[in-house]
């Protein structure tokens, strides 16, 4: 367990810290989103890292299973406990928190905990549903939160799942020997990529992540015909996630510019305010 600190709006920036290490780019938005007025808004991005990286980083299923039951009991508990960890301690503090019904809390962690042993999916279309219950639930999750729980998280939902299948891709070599790889069978086959090929670079390599990437460009284009708004950290991640993804597709070696990843700037900064405008504008904050 986690022991119970004096102050959890204190204990809190180590887990923003560990966000932002994943996101850099979201500083900016803390500029729009202030910590001191939204530790909540806040708080919630850093709670979805950490189920993030107890679903995905963690390379032994049992322990990842291990945290992710300590999740399960913490957020099914806080509610009624306030909760013991600082993000739940945070989120729990704010009445958002109670309007949400429990079982939107607990379904992030449970479809982390359902997708755990999950090997390569068959192809990009496969891919998708397989990240949809964990990253729906995580942005139906986010949208409720931010815009209240009648709001549509279907857009947010496919945005999230899009921005997954990209960092996925950044992880492309280390992540050869893992049960669930980034690109999906049928692109394998297709250009020929054995997994020990995937980590070298080849003609063939780059062919692929290029296929992929395509898909995932009009994946995205798609997603904005859905409907329901973003929060201002999702539409930034869209942003600058989009913005990466066609500086690789024209790249001579794609995997590199992904995982040296964006470079935020100016674009970032304008993103982020255009983003808070509209999350004003619908009144919800």
């Amino acid at each position: 367990g986690v022991s119970e600190p004096a102050n959890p709006h204190g204990a809190l920036h180590s887990y923003v810290d560990k966000w932002l290490s994943v996101q850099p780019a979201q500083r900016v938005a803390l500029v729009f989103v202030d910590p001191a007025k939204y530790p909540g808004h806040v708080a919630l991005a850093a709670l979805e890292q950490e189920l993030l990286s107890a679903a995905y980083g963690i390379r032994e299923p049992h322990v990842a299973l291990g945290k992710l039951n300590w999740w399960a009991e913490e957020l099914s508990g806080a509610a009624a406990s306030g909760g013991r960890h600082p993000l739940t301690q945070v989120l729990f503090d704010d009445e958002r928190a109670h309007a949400i019904p429990a079982e939107r809390w607990l379904a992030p962690v449970l479809a982390a905990m359902g997708q755990l042993e999950e090997g390569t999916a068959a192809d990009f279309p496969a891919q998708l549903v397989a990240a949809g219950p964990l990253h729906g639930a995580l942005a139906a999750l986010e949208t409720a939160w931010w815009y209240g729980s009648a709001t549509a998280p279907e857009r947010a939902a496919r945005v999230a799942v899009l921005s997954h299948l990209l960092y996925a891709l950044r992880r492309l070599e280390d992540d050869a020997e893992r049960d669930r790889l980034p690109l999906p069978m049928a692109r394998l086959a297709r250009f020929s990529l054995a997994r020990t090929a995937l980590r070298e670079h080849s003609a063939a390599r780059d062919e692929a992540l290029k296929a992929q990437l395509a898909d995932l460009q009009s994946a995205w284009r798609e997603s904005a015909r859905l409907p329901g708004p973003l929060s201002v950290f999702r539409a930034l991640e869209s942003r600058e996630a989009e913005r990466l993804l066609r500086h690789a597709r024209s790249a001579g070696d794609p995997l590199a510019v992904l995982q040296k990843g964006s470079q935020g700037g100016f674009g970032a900064t304008f993103g982020a305010w255009q983003a808070a405008r509209r999350w004003r504008a619908s009144g919800a904050t």
